[in-house]
């Protein structure tokens, strides 16, 4: 019993500190969803602001310029970084 009881207790633990990791996430074409699910500090009203920036001024050239949509500043753009792809 106890040892059942540590094993579900270790394997909780090990599940609440996994890291969430993004993973790479093309900005050009990716939908609110994908964003959201995909960027460190970025969830749906910043995904679908993202999406109508986009849509609104077309593709992004740089990853800089997502710090032009309300709500994303330099540090989720650093956060992020790596994982954003423009192509």
């Amino acid at each position: 019993m106890i040892k059942s009881i540590t094993r579900a207790s270790i394997c909780f633990a090990a599940f609440i500190a996994a890291p969430a990791f993004a993973g790479p996430v093309n900005i050009n074409t990716a939908d609110a969803t994908t964003l959201d699910q995909e960027l460190h500090g970025v969830g749906p009203t910043i995904a679908q602001r993202i999406v109508e920036f986009r849509d609104a001024h077309g593709a992004f050239e740089s990853a800089e310029q997502l710090t032009q949509v309300k709500g994303v500043g330099d540090k989720t753009l650093s956060r992020n970084a790596t994982f954003i792809l423009l192509k």
